[in-house]
């Protein structure tokens, strides 16, 4: 595969499983009454899983992005 589309298919799994597990949590914390929609606390829990996502992405690249033989 052309490295320049692995990396962007790496990059572009990442924001999806950062989206959906920041949404999930969102979902459980507003059903919870933890904060309101458009609150701080909204913008903390996806900031928060933005940058647990992008600590992993960068841990995890050189499994899914090593040259191929």
């Amino acid at each position: 595969m052309n490295p320049t589309l692995k990396g962007l298919t790496y990059v572009s799994v990442w924001v999806v499983l950062w989206g959906t597990a920041a949404s999930l949590a969102d979902f459980v914390l507003l059903q919870r009454g933890a904060y309101e929609a458009g609150s701080s606390g909204q913008g903390i829990t996806f900031a928060a899983y933005g940058i647990a996502a992008a600590v992993l992405a960068v841990r995890l690249a050189g499994r899914f992005l090593k040259p191929e033989p």
